[in-house]
């Protein structure tokens, strides 16, 4: 009775969360789409009710559908591949004030059953519900700054790029996956030790200045710098600052690997990612800037943690671990994108909540996708 109570409040919590997003940003801006290869903004409002809702009470408790053509249309969201852009307009969308009577209904149903739901289930809602908080800040981070308020500038403190000497980290064996007596999705299973040779690693996450030095060199801009009048920028969430030299460089898997190939180094594997992340201090929210404590990164040598302030590519294709079973109540979660075209990140942003910081939590995106908050360190001998 305790962990349902606990779960109830966990999913209040998930829903204000996710319900104080859309208040930060303008009417005509909910049916804007600004990324080209997500939904526009309105699909988030029905979507994270939706999934509650067919997850939890249709297949889980045979609820009887109220609206069958809400629970199709926002039942999933998109990754085209590039050139493949979805091409509907916004007023295809039903109205803001009809899917807000839609999610009330389906909340009113949810919370009124939830004593009787397996809490695993109910655990699924509350971390796909938070993912998407995240989708939604980085889509709204690509919104016209007259579209969105609320926020702040991140603090520029003008300091160089500090030094990010390489860290030795001593060989054995990296522990992957989530055993099974915790909460994990199907794509953490089964939980596995893998042997790691010694390597070195960068002891912080690249910065922008040691980027730069690489784009003077012809190497691919940041999504996430503006050049005006020869100056960089950081386009930060609610304001263009001088760009941090001594804030984490956020780009996509190809920028990130060429970047390491152009220092004759590498991006870690996955098991050398969780390796180091094992031997380093224990994460903390506001130091180490996950958990929604801000919107933009801060110096990379602020927290003492590994995990935070920008997800961190490995060289790792996203791949099932040995004994992979789909999830029966959302099989195409992880197996749809065991596609040889989406790359393991690991780790957390600031817009990640704390509960998907445990170290075997798996995210993943295209290689050429420039939007999400993801740096990288590099590896070696």
């Amino acid at each position: 009775m305790e962990r349902a109570e606990a779960l109830r409040g966990e999913l209040a919590a998930a829903r204000r969360e996710t319900d104080g997003l859309f208040q930060l940003i303008s009417a005509e801006a909910l049916y804007s789409r600004p990324v080209s290869e997500r939904h526009r903004l309105i699909f988030y409002l029905g979507h994270l009710d939706a999934f509650d809702w067919n997850l939890l009470a249709r297949r889980g408790l045979g609820a009887a559908s109220f609206h069958p053509s809400f629970d199709a249309l926002f039942e999933r969201g998109i990754d085209p591949a590039p050139g493949e852009a979805p091409g509907d307009q916004a007023s295809d969308w039903p109205s803001q004030s009809e899917i807000e009577r839609y999610n009330f209904r389906t909340r009113a149903w949810i919370d009124s059953h939830l004593s009787g739901m397996e809490s695993s289930t109910v655990e699924m809602a509350i971390e796909h519900r938070l993912m998407h908080a995240e989708t939604f800040a980085y889509l709204m981070h690509n919104l016209p700054y007259g579209e969105k308020r609320g926020g702040s500038l991140p603090e520029v403190s003008g300091r160089p790029a500090p030094a990010n000497p390489m860290v030795q980290v001593e060989g054995g064996v990296a522990k992957l996956g989530q055993p099974s007596d915790g909460f994990g999705w199907d794509n953490e299973r089964l939980a596995h030790d893998v042997p790691v040779n010694a390597f070195g690693i960068s002891k912080y996450k690249i910065s922008n200045g040691e980027y730069r030095e690489y784009v003077r060199a012809g190497g691919a801009v940041p999504q996430f710098w503006v050049n005006d009048g020869g100056r960089w920028f950081y386009r930060g969430m609610f304001g263009l600052v001088p760009l941090p030299l001594d804030h984490p460089v956020w780009v996509t898997w190809r920028q990130a690997d060429g970047f390491a190939k152009w220092r004759g180094l590498e991006l870690p594997s996955e098991a050398e990612y969780c390796l180091a992340a094992s031997r380093w201090g224990r994460p903390d929210a506001l130091r180490d800037n996950f958990g929604s404590c801000r919107w933009d990164p801060v110096s990379v040598d602020a927290g003492a943690g590994f995990v935070g302030n920008g997800w961190e590519w490995t060289g790792d294709l996203f791949a099932p671990f040995a004994g992979f079973q789909a999830h029966p109540d959302y099989p195409g979660y992880s197996a749809d994108f065991f596609d040889g075209a989406h790359y393991v990140m690991k780790g957390a942003s600031p817009r990640t909540a704390e509960r998907m910081t445990r170290l075997s939590f798996r995210n993943w995106f295209r290689p050429e996708y420039p939007h999400m908050y993801a740096g990288f360190r590099v590896v070696g001998a």
